[in-house]
């Protein structure tokens, strides 16, 4: 039978709000091994790892013409319309939520304005192997082309045939990106990081991976390269009052858990009754699937808590900062204004996370690990920068001038106002 927490006071919180923990020690020697030969032999290293790692013998890293138009004609007429009809709604979210320039005259002659412009070179690392995430390439493809990225390259693990996924060959053409490489694990992100004869280093990396990828992009931060977030096991939380379908949040809860040992699923409630018709729907509905001893393990990592009135138990949710926020009450839309912390909210029963997972528009690479608390998830802006400019007449610095000489004088920094001084002295001799 589950544990229910009931009322825990806020001192207990912070343990309750634990993720299982990822010790990465024992993998670091390996990464760091993999990371530097794939930097001093290049290609070489990468055919080995792949060889070795991988299963695949490969002549060729990269994934040819041919093989994109084999791969679409594999997959049924019902995925190529659903990918289709998931791209759609990603680009027409992530186009409507795009930040625009902005311009602005802070006083009479000082017009400041902000550009976003590409980041020039994006490496995209999406898990092949049992679960090939092609939903993924959607999720990061279509927003790097929406910002316009001169170069997106796309790592993904072979299988042993030496072939990609078809589903990941096609969403990748469908968003308009044919540079698909042939590698999986640290070793692709080694290649990204440091370029090699065939594939090209890259100025940010973006994608979830296993635990070897994830402390590979840690270490490629160490080489100037960007990542997109800090990266942790996948996570969801709920909340859920008597209104709820106990079935709905078990099949919520499962989902959650089928992604890895390590996930972990949350369920808040102000019903003990509630939780305890929940568990007997998840009991009821595991048996049926696949990856039962994937979920029973990460079960274990499950919290149940009741609280005696909802505000406190969205007060947790802040405090857990969730990657998922599931609400699924009578005043789900009243709770969901009170939220702070969490990357991708989930309001009302027919609202499953699964649909943000594929389809519904708003990406699903997301801040985990709570870092929700200071993260947002991937977006346009992930894939840009900006860059500020500042034009003063003589009209403006005169105006501005006494704060900047003031200010920089009292850091001590002459040379800052001597800039200002030289520039007021010789509008003053030409009057």
């Amino acid at each position: 039978m589950i544990r229910i927490y009931e009322n825990p006071p806020e001192e207990q919180w912070p343990r309750l709000c634990q993720r299982p923990q990822q010790d990465t020690s024992s993998i670091e020697p390996a990464v760091e091994d993999i990371m530097n030969k794939v930097r001093c032999e290049g290609d070489k290293a990468l055919l080995r790892y792949t060889r070795q790692l991988d299963g695949a013998q490969l002549s060729s890293l990269m994934t040819a013409e041919k093989e994109f138009a084999s791969a679409a004609a594999t997959l049924s007429d019902a995925l190529k319309t659903a990918i289709g009809q998931a791209r759609e709604n990603i680009e027409n979210f992530h186009r409507a939520a795009m930040n625009n320039d902005v311009e602005v005259e802070v006083l009479p002659g000082v017009v400041c304005r902000q550009k976003k412009t590409p980041i020039g070179k994006v490496g995209l690392y999406i898990p092949g192997g049992s679960a090939p995430l092609f939903s993924t390439v959607l999720m990061l493809a279509v927003p790097a082309r929406l910002a316009g990225c001169e170069q997106i390259i796309i790592c993904t693990p072979p299988r042993k045939d030496g072939t990609v996924h078809p589903a990941i060959l096609y969403a990748a053409q469908l968003c308009g990106t044919k540079t698909v490489f042939k590698l999986g694990g640290a070793q692709a992100i080694a290649a990204l990081t440091f370029g090699t004869e065939s594939v090209p280093a890259v100025d940010k990396l973006f994608g979830p991976g296993n635990a070897y990828v994830t402390l590979a992009k840690q270490m490629a931060a160490r080489y100037g390269v960007a990542i997109d977030m800090p990266a942790g096991p996948s996570e969801v939380l709920v909340i859920a009052d008597d209104s709820a379908n106990p079935r709905f949040t078990a099949a919520d809860l499962l989902a959650q858990a089928e992604h890895g040992l390590d996930s972990q699923a949350v369920l808040l409630s102000n019903s003990k009754s509630l939780i305890e018709r929940v568990w007997i729907e998840i009991q009821s509905l595991v048996g049926e699937l696949p990856r039962r001893a994937i979920i029973e393990k990460s079960l274990q990592n499950s919290r149940f808590i009741v609280f005696d009135d909802l505000q406190r138990a969205m007060e947790f949710s802040n405090a857990y900062a969730p990657e998922h926020l599931i609400l699924q009450t009578d005043n789900a839309l009243f709770l969901a204004d009170k939220v702070r912390n969490a990357a991708s909210v989930f309001v009302g029963a027919y609202s499953p996370e699964a649909a943000g997972d594929y389809a519904s528009g708003p990406n699903h690479t997301l801040p985990t690990y709570g870092f929700a608390r200071n993260h947002s998830g991937l977006s346009v802006d992930s894939f840009r920068k900006t860059i500020f400019f500042q034009q003063l007449s003589r009209t403006g610095l005169q105006a501005l001038a006494p704060a900047v000489q003031t200010m920089a004088e009292a850091e001590q920094l002459q040379a800052h106002a001597l800039s200002v001084t030289v520039r007021m002295e010789t509008m003053e001799g030409e009057l």
